[in-house]
């Protein structure tokens, strides 16, 4: 039998800390947040439209026995690199020359870099990741885009009909078919709605 001790040493050697919004996008692999500031540079990935996709420490750098995996490995259409949150207790100081040399540029971004109504964004588009617009919503959409050019947040709800419209509307930002200003100030009914053109 498990004594209370060994039980609760067993507890905090599997506890596994829990960062919002849950959904990811654009994540190929495991979820793994070392914290919540990776966690929103992750936020702020799923919502850039030059990102294929991106990976959570999937790049091991190592020196001298030691073994560093940057937050993330980032894909665009022309290049792959390294992304890694700036901490206190962080990266080794040889961790961007080791990214560099195995031919990924390197980039550290600190929280307070993070531009903040764009997270903020990003965050309340997320929480509808797992929802998908009908594809009735969709095309009824995007029709109404192609004849209009755009429409406003308030306007564009009122297309669907079988979708919760605010679910079906952030479901298709996120999957590129529509897209906003995400950064000039927080999403409301007079944000302007536009079909995404490649």
């Amino acid at each position: 039998m498990m004594s209370i001790s060994s039980s609760r040493d067993f507890a905090q050697n599997n506890y596994v800390q829990i960062f919002y919004p849950l959904s990811t996008i654009r994540c190929v692999g495991p979820v793994l947040f070392r914290d919540q500031l990776a966690r929103d540079i992750a936020c702020l990935l799923d919502v850039d439209d030059d990102v294929l996709s991106w990976s959570c420490r999937s790049l091991a750098l190592s020196k001298d026995g030691q073994v560093y995996k940057p937050d993330f490995m980032v894909e665009r259409a022309d290049l792959r690199f390294a992304i890694d949150g700036v901490r206190d207790d962080g990266a080794p100081d040889w961790a961007k020359a080791k990214s560099i040399d195995a031919g990924f540029p390197y980039e550290a971004i600190a929280a307070s870099a993070l531009p903040r109504i764009r997270l903020k964004n990003a965050k309340d588009l997320l929480r509808y990741a797992r929802h998908e617009a009908a594809l009735s919503d969709r095309i009824r959409l995007l029709a109404a885009l192609d004849e209009y050019s755009s429409l406003t947040v308030a306007e564009a709800l009122v297309v669907f009909r079988e979708t919760k419209p605010v679910a079906g509307l952030a479901s298709m930002v996120l999957q590129r078919f529509v897209t906003m200003d995400l950064d000039e100030r927080l999403i409301g009914p007079e944000t302007i709605v536009r079909r995404k053109r490649d």
